[in-house]
């Protein structure tokens, strides 16, 4: 996983992890979650992606949008 740069500062996110069709999102608590293509859209996970590189704004994306549109609970 790749450490979320958490420019605003006040993130919960850690880390994330890109794949072709998902995003992989671990949590200031331990906790990661699968996002795909098909739990989540492919548009809300290439946006998730751009936001998770920029290290801005992906927690709160997450919030506002997606936030039960996960495909499973990993950890």
């Amino acid at each position: 996983m790749e450490h979320y740069k958490n420019l605003d500062g006040n993130s919960g996110i850690e880390a994330y992890e890109e794949g072709t069709d998902f995003i992989r999102v671990q949590f200031l608590d331990g906790s990661i979650y699968l996002y795909t293509y098909d739990s989540t859209g492919s548009q809300n996970i290439e946006h998730m992606k751009q936001l998770a590189r920029s290290g801005r704004g992906l927690n709160s994306f997450i919030n506002r949008s997606v936030r039960k549109a996960y495909a499973r609970k990993e950890r």
